[in-house]
């Protein structure tokens, strides 16, 4: 799993090395979600995209506990996207406050805006989020 925290043991799935990236690629960075309660890392994992928790607020951390995930810091939350055209992957998104994996695509709307959409039944039903730069 690649995760931006030391944690990286206390999550569960297969292990991922971080690639160094001198990739452009304005995917890569900190990003933080609609209501501004964990924060995602991006980079590469070996030839995919990934994103692992590096903050999260009592609120998440409490959700996420709920749900099963003891330690949501360093949570890989972005799994195995690959680039599929322009500004655009096809990856697994994980739901901390679920405890479940989605199908899921990533839009780059701007430099600083993601728009991650998280799918089932084959893509029939989506709900998408708009991510922000930090």
């Amino acid at each position: 799993m690649c995760v931006a925290a030391a944690t990286a043991a206390q999550a569960s799935g297969p292990a991922h090395t971080p690639a160094a990236s001198t990739s452009r690629d304005p995917i890569f960075g900190s990003w933080t979600n609609p209501s501004r309660t964990i924060v995602v890392k991006t980079l590469l994992c070996g030839s995919e995209l990934c994103g692992a928790i590096v903050a999260a607020d009592a609120e998440a951390q409490n959700d996420a506990r709920e749900a099963g995930v003891e330690h949501l810091i360093g949570t890989e939350l972005l799994q195995n996207y690959r680039k599929t055209g322009s500004g655009r992957w096809t990856g697994t998104v994980f739901v901390p406050d679920m405890a479940r994996s989605f199908t899921s695509h990533i839009v780059q709307r701007s430099p600083d805006v993601l728009r991650i959409s998280g799918c089932i039944l084959g893509g029939l039903i989506c709900k998408s989020q708009d991510w922000t730069r930090i």
